[in-house]
């Protein structure tokens, strides 16, 4: 996808009916997204798809996840990012994975979906809540990305002491499943996709938090709300889980031109179906729901979009 181009989005510009201002260099728009396994890379790949269709091109690039994103994002005026809005708020205020350096040009550009968290484990080794991952191997994604911080402040408050496993979402995947790890914690959009991969295979449970354990972490981590998810929802699951969860936005830098932002905002949010034009993670990816982020300022071309379709952006 090496034809991303400035260019290009500004011909796609023209395409969504606004005349773009006339740009003469050739800067290619990078989008990051995650790890092979993970929900972030699907759906970036899914609007990267989309985009094209609209004469707009951007180069899909694998990462860590939302911190790596958040902070490409922040050091290049051309880079967007998908990111966890819980990160996102680390980023601004200079703390957790951020910590001592605050993140100033990350602007918001879309939402994409909620995120919770979830824990998978194969029924055979009789493990079930969070508690008993005491001393247990467990896999929380890419190292130091935000799986892996909000998996060490859930034990944290469970008082335990697990061993971290660090990796792309799929290769955990087997990782379980061959018995070489006790127990995978992944988020995403609900189901995720690593944990139905797990318990779509084999015997497994999938199991979140406590109340009293949930209530721990929102009281560490504000940015993050209770959620529940219903009996059904993976292989196996009887009973309702209960976990915490954030939701995820499109990002970029404050200085990415105002047309390209405009550009890529307008023609994702344009889509009467994300869900099927765009990936089936993206049912949430609507301009009406731009009003769940309370923790990036919106870019101006993306707030010019907002406004020509009458959504009101909260007051940050």
């Amino acid at each position: 996808m090496r034809r991303t181009l400035l260019s290009g989005l500004l011909l796609g510009l023209a395409a969504l009916g606004t005349a773009p201002v006339v740009a003469q260099n050739t800067v290619p728009v990078t989008f990051m997204t995650a790890g092979d396994g993970s929900a972030f890379l699907p759906y970036g790949e899914g609007v990267a798809a989309y985009l094209a269709t609209k004469g707009i091109h951007i180069e899909i690039k694998k990462s860590g996840g939302s911190n790596e994103n958040l902070s490409a994002v922040d050091a290049s005026p051309m880079t967007i990012g998908t990111a966890f809005m819980a990160s996102a708020y680390e980023a601004v205020s200079g703390t957790g994975f951020a910590a001592g350096r605050k993140h100033e040009n990350v602007r918001a550009l879309f939402p994409m979906y909620e995120t919770s968290f979830q824990v998978a484990t194969l029924r055979k080794s009789g493990l079930h809540s969070l508690a008993e991952l005491d001393g247990k191997k467990v896999g929380v994604g890419p190292a130091r990305g935000p799986a892996e911080g909000f998996f060490r402040a859930a034990a944290e408050v469970a008082h335990i002491k697990p061993v971290i496993v660090n990796g792309d979402p799929a290769a955990l995947s087997r990782q379980v499943l061959d018995g070489e790890i006790d127990a995978l914690w992944q988020g995403a959009v609900v189901p995720v996709p690593s944990l139905v991969e797990v318990a779509s295979q084999t015997d497994a449970i999938v199991f979140g938090l406590s109340d009293a354990e949930v209530a721990a972490v929102l009281a560490k981590l504000p940015a993050l709300s209770a959620t529940t998810i219903p009996p059904g929802t993976y292989k196996g699951q009887t009973a309702e889980i209960k976990s915490f969860s954030a939701w995820n936005f499109v990002v970029a830098n404050k200085d990415l031109p105002d047309e390209v932002a405009y550009a890529i905002t307008k023609a994702v949010l344009s889509a009467t179906d994300p869900k099927s034009q765009i990936y089936p993670t993206a049912a949430g990816t609507r301009a009406a729901n731009a009003a769940n982020n309370r923790i990036l300022p919106f870019h101006p071309g993306a707030m010019r979009f907002y406004r020509e379709v009458g959504i009101a952006l909260p007051t940050l």
